[in-house]
């Protein structure tokens, strides 16, 4: 070990003693090969194993509404939840950490799964200018910054845009959910996708009307083809 590592660990054993790094998910110190989210929790999280299958229930869900090559869902989301504490905290209490965290894991399966290996560049969810002025980030962008890194493949959060600030989706049925978001996405340079394999990312699919309003802007690009990953089903 040199001696910089040597410092750089007793620093950090160090600051444990005053701020030590606790699990996100069941508050447990974390050990020093784990990040953000221990490995218990992490294999104790339900696991949907969509990303293996072609005709999953996220796939589905897009049928006869938009052309989708492939979606998965890498967890299922349930009220109450440790897996709904965790995206709670990742939305609402800026554990920016948890996105990227979650993504990462979900990107070691993606890239390992035979629907998913050709995808070109990665795209979040944009969320409009002045919500996310509100909150201070895109967690949809933080998952996508995950995937990347596992997948090493480019983020794009510039070109698709979301140009009307709508109210949130949480309380409104199927069809509200689609009025509330068609034709509010829009592509700034579509020639910069054109026959592009495109991984569009959000944190949570519910009815898939987001994602559908922004598949559908995003297939402007000509000859481009895009693909759905969301940390969670519900």
């Amino acid at each position: 070990m040199t001696l910089k590592l040597s410092i750089s660990t007793w620093f950090n054993d160090f600051l444990n003693l005053f701020y030590p790094r606790l699990c996100e998910a069941c508050g447990s110190y974390l050990f020093k090969n784990e990040t953000t989210i221990c490995t218990r929790c992490l294999f104790h999280l339900p696991k949907t194993d969509f990303h293996l299958n072609k005709n999953n229930p996220v796939s589905i869900l897009f049928w006869g509404r938009v052309n989708i090559n492939y979606a998965a869902s890498y967890y299922t989301f349930s009220k109450g939840s440790q897996f709904q504490k965790l995206i709670h905290k990742l939305k609402y209490h800026n554990k920016q950490e948890i996105g990227i965290a979650l993504g990462k894991h979900f990107g070691e399966s993606l890239k390992n799964s035979e629907f998913f290996k050709d995808i070109d560049v990665i795209i979040p969810v944009p969320l409009h200018p002045k919500k996310e002025k509100i909150r201070g980030y895109n967690q949809a962008e933080l998952v996508a910054l995950g995937l990347g890194k596992s997948m090493l493949k480019p983020i794009d959060s510039k070109n698709l845009i979301r140009k009307i600030h709508t109210e949130s989706q949480t309380k409104k049925n199927k069809l509200e959910r689609w009025q509330n978001v068609d034709n509010i996405f829009e592509l700034i340079e579509p020639s910069n996708l054109i026959n592009k394999h495109i991984l569009l990312v959000d944190d949570v699919v519910t009815t898939g009307s987001t994602l559908e309003a922004c598949a559908h802007a995003l297939l402007k690009a000509e000859g481009a083809k895009v693909s759905i990953a969301t940390l969670a089903y519900a």
